[in-house]
């Protein structure tokens, strides 16, 4: 499996969760954590939710699964959109981190340093710059055998 640090980019498996009363705030909050897992290229195996956030987190049946999926290697670490998903304060947050990286993953706080996100035509774009300032052409575009 990659040893990625949190943070940094590549192929990481991740979870993303949330916990939140309403349908509209779990949505919103699993676009969020897609999104941040998505800008650094970790691969989302999977999203799960809790309804309850009263209820103590080792209770919760979402929390379960993603530890579940941590513990079996399914994932190396969790994303949550905002720290009170998971922890009542930033020590608590904190702590959960500790816990994650004893058993081989991270945690990662989506409300924290999401990028902007591109639009296609910017990183076709940067894509092209790239290509041109490495000298790769596409096929339209490279010069014929002989002329300069």
């Amino acid at each position: 499996m990659p040893n990625n640090p949190p943070g940094g980019l590549g192929h990481v498996p991740v979870a993303v969760y949330s916990c939140a009363q309403s349908s509209t705030a779990l949505v919103e909050s699993e676009e969020r954590g897609r999104y941040y897992a998505d800008a650094r290229h970790w691969n989302v195996a999977g999203a799960w939710s809790d309804s309850d956030p009263a209820l103590p987190l080792a209770e919760r049946p979402g929390w379960q699964a993603v530890t579940a999926a941590l513990s079996a290697g399914m994932i190396r670490g969790v994303v949550v959109s905002a720290t009170a998903h998971v922890a009542s304060d930033a020590g608590q947050f904190a702590a959960l981190g500790v816990l994650l990286r004893d058993r081989r993953g991270f945690l990662a706080d989506a409300s924290n340093g999401t990028p902007a996100r591109r639009t296609p035509g910017q990183a076709r774009r940067r894509r092209d710059l790239a290509d041109a300032a490495s000298g790769w052409f596409t096929q339209a575009e490279a010069p014929e055998e002989g002329t300069s």
